[in-house]
């Protein structure tokens, strides 16, 4: 489950950043609840915020350093890891690789999704973010607890 998860985040990444740049002109944008909620193409060579902008290749040893310690850890503990922690992995790992093919290809990372309150982002950012948030989740409620002896 943990491989199918990261490939399916990373063709669903890819197949809505092509059909972005396929349709859309650079810089445009389609309001879908105007004032709110539109689909806008951007070309974004920072991180979350535009945090490290134009430091591409800062960014791609980042992603490439996390998503290895991913891998590594996932392949260290084997079969011993809580479905939780594995899909919050997966959902990192997936979206870090779908945000890393476009930095390593284009030189930027194609975002699309604009909520007016927010910075613009893509599917891969949704999937770290909630990957993130599951992390949390089992840190917090379940590493380390056990009932009836077996952890839960």
């Amino acid at each position: 489950m943990f491989y199918i998860l990261i490939i399916a985040v990373i063709v669903f990444d890819q197949l809505s950043k092509f059909i972005i740049q396929s349709n859309m002109d650079l810089n445009s944008s389609i309001p879908l609840i105007e004032g709110l909620f539109s689909i806008t193409y951007i070309r974004n060579t920072g991180a979350a915020f535009s945090v490290l902008q134009g430091k591409t290749i800062i960014l791609i040893f980042i992603q490439v350093f996390v998503i290895l310690a991913i891998f590594g850890y996932v392949i260290y503990k084997k079969k011993s890891l809580h479905w939780t922690l594995k899909t919050a992995l997966a959902l990192i790992a997936g979206g870090g690789l779908g945000n890393l093919i476009d930095r390593v290809y284009n030189g930027y990372v194609v975002d699309f999704i604009h909520f007016h309150f927010w910075p613009i982002f893509n599917i891969a950012d949704i999937s770290v973010c909630i990957g993130c948030g599951l992390l949390i989740i089992y840190v917090f409620f379940v590493e380390g607890k056990e009932i009836n002896g077996k952890q839960i």
